[in-house]
């Protein structure tokens, strides 16, 4: 029976909210951002054994991959938008390597290796676990996975993530014009229109291979330390990407800063007190992200 235009409307909708549904071209960007490829390349060095077994959960371009495969026996590439599958599969082909490498056209929600593996990659990241399906996807692999193989369960990197948020002061005008609408800001540069009102306060903390919660939600308290006017809420997601537990560091990664303007901005001074309540499902839309900040007293 062919789709209503609802809905199709909804099916764009789905694949608009995707990572998976990025077009080709900005995979450019993420390929030349040195700072995550660094990172990635780093952690799988370490964390992946020689002659393992590797699953790459939302390949993509197919880069992590390829990282993989030069210490990997096997790696699946797990890739469900075909514009990209066919993109990894030609450019993997021009790489040492690839010959270990098999790219699949799955839904990584579905998708389960033919055998065990010892590592899986998955990067379906952004700020917040929100607009990505990278929780949900791992929750239904490891259900799947143990279902299937029995413990134990593989490494994953990123191994672990860490949530945080800070009070801010955001310009929001642009040439003469208000606009307060949600922002992704570089975690690497110094952004002269956000003045940092408080530290970051650590809302949130979840290893991959325990509990996933599929909900985020927080009520705490944070106090300023400088005097302006609190219009929104910095959102900073650190990624541990390996844990090196005999060298006693990590490799990390952070995702983009999110900045969430508020609906009603606050004047505050240095030592007010306010809380702050949200909560969303991950990989909610970024619109689902809607603090409500009150001051007390």
């Amino acid at each position: 029976m062919p789709e209503s235009a609802g809905d199709e409307c909804k099916n764009l909708q789905d694949q608009l909210e995707l990572g998976q549904f990025i077009p080709f071209i900005y995979h450019h960007n993420m390929l030349a951002d040195p700072v995550r490829m660094g990172a990635f390349r780093s952690a799988i060095q370490s964390a992946v054994p020689q002659g393992s077994r590797v699953l790459d959960l939302g390949g993509g371009t197919g880069v992590l991959s390829f990282f993989a495969a030069q210490q990997a026996e096997r790696v699946w590439c797990v890739e469900r938008n075909p514009e990209l599958v066919e993109a990894a599969r030609h450019l993997l082909a021009m790489n040492p390597g690839a010959e270990r490498i098999e790219v699949i056209h799955a839904d990584a929600f579905d998708y389960l290796p033919p055998e065990p593996v010892d590592v899986v990659i998955c990067e379906m990241l952004h700020v917040g676990m929100l607009r990505e399906k990278q929780v949900p996807v791992l929750v239904s692999f490891k259900r799947r996975y143990l279902e299937k193989f029995g413990a134990p369960l593989p490494r994953f990197i990123p191994e672990a993530f860490i949530q945080a948020l800070q009070p801010v002061c955001q310009s929001f005008d642009f040439d003469g014009y208000h606009a307060p609408i949600p922002s992704l800001q570089d975690p690497s540069v110094k952004h002269v229109r956000t003045s940092e009102l408080g530290e970051p306060v650590v809302f949130q903390t979840s290893c991959y291979d325990a509990h996933l919660p599929l909900l985020c939600a927080w009520k705490g308290e944070l106090t300023l330390d400088s005097d302006g006017q609190l219009n929104a809420l910095r959102f900073i997601t650190k990624n541990l990407l390996a844990v090196i537990v005999e060298e006693q560091r990590s490799i990390d990664w952070f995702s983009q800063y999110l900045i969430v303007p508020l609906a009603r901005p606050l004047h505050l001074a240095a030592g007010d007190r306010i809380t702050v309540d949200f909560s969303y499902r991950m990989g909610d839309p970024i619109s689902a992200l809607k603090p409500c900040v009150k001051r007390i007293g």
